[in-house]
């Protein structure tokens, strides 16, 4: 194989920052290779540099035997470089086939050929084996869905080097499987894949080889077929990591939140279940069947049509996020910069954000008590940030999801619910927030756990609720839960029939 991209000694600066230190990066046609390390190791800023997003204050790019300083969008463009961000670039206002062809839309003329253009997206969409209505405006579609759409938008440009950035973050096994197809046929066209995912199985299913960074720095490249999980960790965080799922001696009280024949006018049915205090309750089930939905009616953040929901015994309602805050409910969303962080506030700000009332006195915010609850969180979910007034826009994904985390333990909730706690969270951030789930729960708060992720379901939760298309389709204790029976409900199937 030809070498098609080469990263030599790149420097990144930004004030009290570097983000890259000499960082370098080999690549070859046709090859699947991985990029480790965890947050802010520098991984999205390196992918940045190659797309063009942004400018190096130091080192060379190679490609396809040429040298530049630096690349531009329009450059990189040009010369097959296609970006799928963690974070989506998507229109939502326009349809999935007019944000395929964005920019290069398909014309009879001088007139553009709507026909033509669905057409191509629909047969696009179709090669992941998915059926997705290519008319509809993007806005309309779940976060599963828009990250396929993503994809496909960027493949459609010919790529000859393809960076994905934790693209399955939001996919089901089911859609994995099928992206995964779509980079094994790519790769046999010659097409370099730059894989960015936190997810070991992955990396071990899916590449040839591996390059760990840490700290802004290049640590070592490894064929994937030569190293281990255990290897791999070491080398990116500096250290072991012993259980990934960590067992602690908890007691399970009594119950604190109940869900009664819970509808709404889109997707729920007769939703219903209940959760404990100090319990983990998994919530699972496939792209589109409902959990989301579920822990966005409990919130208050979509309104339900009929149903019930009681805390304490006492049935409350709720009406909005304002009332479920007000009565102990925190809902740490999937899609954490729309639903989640305050980009443009500063770390600080994010924290205390719905903690006011606690750091002021008379109406007057106290200064002190504001910054010994940023410095609190900061510390204890490990934050990598220069200072506490840094804008949360410019923290990476992974420590974004912890302001997140922290504003919503800020707020003292008794419930918390977590859509995808550890999406687009590095190996060793995972186990932390882990940690501090159970240690959550150890302190008598009740727990939702969403996962898309099978391994940290059975491993984190006490009792699973499946769904399907809307439904709960079934209950499993610890004991009984299992992916074979997990994947069975999911699906709708009971005891080994359709339903």
């Amino acid at each position: 194989m030809s070498v098609i991209l080469e990263m030599k000694d790149i420097i990144k600066e930004y004030p009290g920052v570097k983000a890259l230190d000499h960082m370098n990066l080999t690549v070859y046609e046709g090859e699947v290779h991985a990029l480790m390390g965890e947050n802010g190791a520098g991984k999205s800023t390196l992918i940045k540099v190659i797309s063009g997003a942004i400018r190096p204050n130091g080192g060379q790019i190679i490609y396809e035997g040429k040298q530049y300083e630096y690349m531009t969008p329009a450059l990189s463009k040009k010369l097959g470089i296609g970006v799928v961000y963690q974070e989506f670039n998507l229109v939502p206002e326009l349809s999935v086939a007019e944000n395929i062809f964005l920019g290069n839309k398909l014309t009879s003329g001088s007139v553009i050929n709507r026909k033509l253009m669905n057409q191509k997206a629909k047969e696009l969409m179709d090669s992941f084996g998915i059926d997705i209505d290519v008319t509809v405006p993007v806005r309309t579609l779940t976060v599963a869905y828009q990250q396929l759409v993503e994809i496909t938008k960027t493949i459609s440009n010919n790529v000859k080097v393809l960076i994905m950035d934790e693209p399955s973050a939001p996919l089901t096994n089911r859609e994995i499987d099928a992206l995964f197809g779509i980079i094994r046929k790519l790769k046999s066209q010659g097409v370099a894949i730059i894989y960015i995912s936190h997810r070991m199985e992955e990396i071990f299913e899916i590449s040839d080889r591996v390059t760990i960074m840490r700290d802004g720095e290049y640590v070592d490249t490894r064929l994937t077929s030569d190293t281990t999980h255990a290897e791999l960790i070491r080398l990116m965080v500096g250290r072991s990591l012993d259980e990934q799922y960590p067992v602690i001696d908890k007691k399970i009280g009594e119950t604190v939140l109940e869900v009664k024949h819970l509808c709404t006018q889109t997707l729920l049915k007769d939703v219903g279940f209940s959760v404990r205090k100090g319990e983990i309750l998994g919530l699972a089930g496939l792209v589109g069947a409902g959990r989301t939905e579920t822990a966005r009616a409990i919130f208050g953040a979509d309104p339900i049509t009929s149903g019930e929901i009681w805390i304490d015994g006492k049935q409350v309602h709720i009406k909005n996020p304002k009332d479920a805050i007000k009565n102990g409910i925190a809902l740490i969303p999937e899609d954490r910069k729309k639903h989640g962080v305050l980009l443009d506030m500063t770390i600080r700000d994010n924290i205390s954000f719905i903690a006011v009332k606690d750091i002021s006195t008379a109406s007057v915010i106290s200064s002190a008590k504001d910054k010994k609850m940023a410095k609190k969180y900061i510390d204890r979910l490990q934050i990598k940030c220069p200072t506490m007034e840094q804008l949360a826009k410019n923290l990476s994904g992974g420590n974004q999801q912890k302001v997140v985390l922290a504003k919503s333990l800020a707020s003292n909730s008794r419930i918390i619910i977590f859509d995808e706690p550890t999406r687009g969270i590095d190996v060793g951030a995972k186990k932390e927030i882990y940690e501090l789930i159970n240690q959550l729960a150890s302190q008598g708060m009740a727990i939702i756990m969403i996962s898309s992720e099978m391994p940290e379901l059975l491993g984190m939760s006490d009792r699973i609720i499946v769904m399907h298309e809307g439904e709960v389709t079934g209950e499993l204790s610890k004991e009984e839960a299992s992916q074979v029976r997990i994947l069975e409900l999911a699906s709708g199937i009971k005891s080994g029939k359709e339903d």
